[in-house]
């Protein structure tokens, strides 16, 4: 198929960005959406320009590196993918595909497509974590008994991986997905206890500091995320927030 891709060019953080056009052409539907960006680059890169630059790592799903937003979407057209599992066959001959990087304050445009997303690592950094005492006498994991749904739901929440997307989606630029999951995969968890009120505390005053903004209520990160991260994890971090605050 052959394709109009209107790309966000941004030579570094301080510089003004545009939107350039370039044309595509004999890109197969069973290419990846980041295979057809590296037949772009191979163009420019052939053709003496500056190729387009992008974030990616795994291209399996799991790192959460490669965040565009594609025709308003975040990670594209599809659902319960990452940009890199987005194929071409989603698209159509002849369309004009707009790309660009994750639109927040929070997230600023290192170059082109890519973003600082440090933000999420200093929320980890807050309170993402338990203490574990590893002296030799550490209790054994099977030994601590937890039941099979609040398992399910820790599980449910740490599959994760921070891409951002929820924060691109949202019209606040709300984190609260991210970090409610990051909350609950831990306050589900008996070894997620003793820290709870602190960790939540400090990753919501983290979150705050960040320059996230608040929940909107409208529900369009989970239905962007491509881990189909629910919003019950919302609720559950401002539980554990309050029961925090009255301690």
């Amino acid at each position: 198929m052959n394709l109009t891709l209107k790309i966000w060019r941004q030579a570094d953080s301080s510089s003004k960005g545009q939107m350039v056009d370039y044309k595509v052409t004999e890109i197969s539907e069973h290419m990846s959406f980041l295979e057809m960006m590296d037949v772009l680059n191979e163009q420019l890169v052939n053709s003496g320009e500056e190729p387009v630059a992008f974030d990616h790592d795994c291209r399996e799903g799991i790192c959460g590196m490669c965040s565009m937003y594609i025709n308003g979407e975040a990670h594209g057209p599809d659902r319960g993918v990452t940009t890199c599992q987005l194929h071409m066959r989603m698209f159509k001959d002849g369309d004009t595909i707009t790309i660009e990087p994750f639109r927040a304050a929070a997230f600023p445009v290192i170059k082109d497509l890519v973003v600082d997303r440090t933000s999420f690592e200093r929320i980890q950094q807050a309170g993402g974590y338990i203490s574990v005492n590893t002296s030799g006498n550490t209790q054994d994991a099977n030994s601590i008994p937890i039941s099979k749904h609040a398992a399910d739901e820790a599980m449910d929440a740490a599959t994760c991986i921070g891409c951002g997307a929820c924060v691109a989606t949202c019209k606040n630029s709300s984190a609260m997905l991210f970090v409610g999951a990051k909350v609950s995969q831990y306050a589900l968890l008996p070894q997620g206890q003793v820290e709870a009120a602190d960790r939540v505390q400090n990753m919501v005053a983290q979150m705050d500091l960040e320059g996230f903004g608040n929940c909107t209520n409208t529900g369009a990160c989970e239905v962007e995320c491509p881990k189909g991260i629910s919003l019950d994890n919302i609720a559950r971090m401002n539980r554990e927030l309050m029961k925090a605050a009255v301690k």
